[in-house]
């Protein structure tokens, strides 16, 4: 499809001018052929030869329905006449449209309001993490249904978008983000209750979670364990936290000596990624954690056939601690820095979880 200009000449003014046509090229019987789909007119409103080129192509555009209209490149002249032979060539059906008849209408983006915006990178992001590591398929296999699983996995997007308390993460979710479009869960039916509720749920397959993750994400980066970091923090309630087994008074870190504590247990490997954690009752000492985490480790089928190089602080690595890992075939090397802020930082969301325990 092409502008085609034809010269003509006024006898009155004794002027030349030129007037176009858009055209189509076609074959019949083996010759190139040309039909007039519309006259143009004299197109004063485009001065250069570029600019009717455009016209021609953006009119072909519109008619192939290959670009909308709204997102057109082309000039302000150009779109406005294209549009009005458009619309001419429609009425005057001297084109077959392909596909579906499109009935454009001109936006003023001017004048375009919008209202209940929503932020959604972050949280496609993190979906895309989910989707990778498949847990939704991990959570079926533990019989949770549809519902259940949007559900989880609207808390741990939002909880990992904005980490705060379970009141705030809700009033988040239904002013701030689109993460329950993302997911299907319907927002309205979301209350602090419900993800209190999920939190437990999702702490109750806590173990076999990890364990999960930690072959998959091996899989996925194909990683090898050959070091794992293990260190402890703790941290405090502001409450009196009666009902909990495991909330204990002990030496806090955050210098907090009238809160009761929980201890805070991690393994990661040198990519960073959770191989492992428990949480301890407040007045555990670091050193007594070891042969737990150690037992728990043997048993991982992401250990199963190698012993990865232990790497913790020196206040782990008592006499007793150090003879039971050579027992239990680890090497290991004393830590001289600490890397509890790390911990703090990841383990601070778990606590609430064990209000309960």
């Amino acid at each position: 499809m092409f502008v085609k200009p034809l010269s003509k000449y006024n006898k009155t003014t004794k002027e030349r001018y030129s007037l176009y046509q858009l055209c189509e090229s076609f074959r019949l019987d083996g010759r190139v052929r040309q039909r007039v789909i519309i006259g143009l007119g004299k197109l004063e409103e485009l001065p250069t030869d570029n600019q009717t080129i455009q016209l021609g192509k953006r009119i072909e555009e519109m008619l192939e329905g290959k670009i909308q209209m709204l997102f057109s490149c082309a000039g302000q002249d150009v779109e406005r006449l294209a549009r009005h032979f458009y619309s001419e060539i429609l009425k005057k059906h001297r084109y077959d449209i392909k596909g579906d008849k499109q009935d454009w209408q001109v936006v003023d983006v001017n004048t375009v309001k919008n209202k209940d915006a929503r932020e959604v990178g972050a949280e496609w992001l993190c979906k895309q993490a989910l989707d990778q590591l498949k847990i939704g398929d991990f959570l079926k296999t533990s019989g949770w249904d549809e519902q259940k699983i949007a559900l989880a996995t609207t808390h741990i997007i939002s909880r990992a978008v904005y980490p705060a308390s379970e009141l705030k993460t809700v009033s988040f979710i239904k002013e701030n983000s689109a993460i329950c479009e993302l997911t299907a869960y319907d927002k309205d039916k979301l209350t602090k209750d419900k993800l209190y509720e999920i939190s437990k749920d999702l702490y109750s397959v806590k173990d076999r979670l990890e364990s999960y993750l930690s072959r998959k994400t091996n899989e996925l980066f194909d990683l090898d364990d050959k070091i794992i970091l293990y260190d402890l923090t703790n941290t405090y309630f502001e409450g009196r936290m009666l009902n909990s087994k495991i909330a204990k008074f002990g030496r806090s870190k955050e210098k907090r000596k009238d809160a009761k504590l929980v201890v805070l247990a991690v393994v990661i490997n040198r990519e960073v990624f959770l191989k492992y954690s428990n949480i301890f009752e407040g007045n555990m000492t670091d050193s007594k954690t070891l042969k737990t985490i150690v037992k728990s480790l043997s048993a991982s089928t992401s250990f199963s056939n190698r012993k990865p190089i232990v790497v913790m602080d020196a206040g782990i690595a008592t006499e007793d601690n150090l003879e039971m890992l050579r027992a239990e075939g680890y090497d290991y090397i004393l830590n001289p820095f600490s890397f509890s802020g790390i911990l703090k930082m990841l383990f601070f969301s778990l606590t609430r979880q064990i209000i309960q325990a």
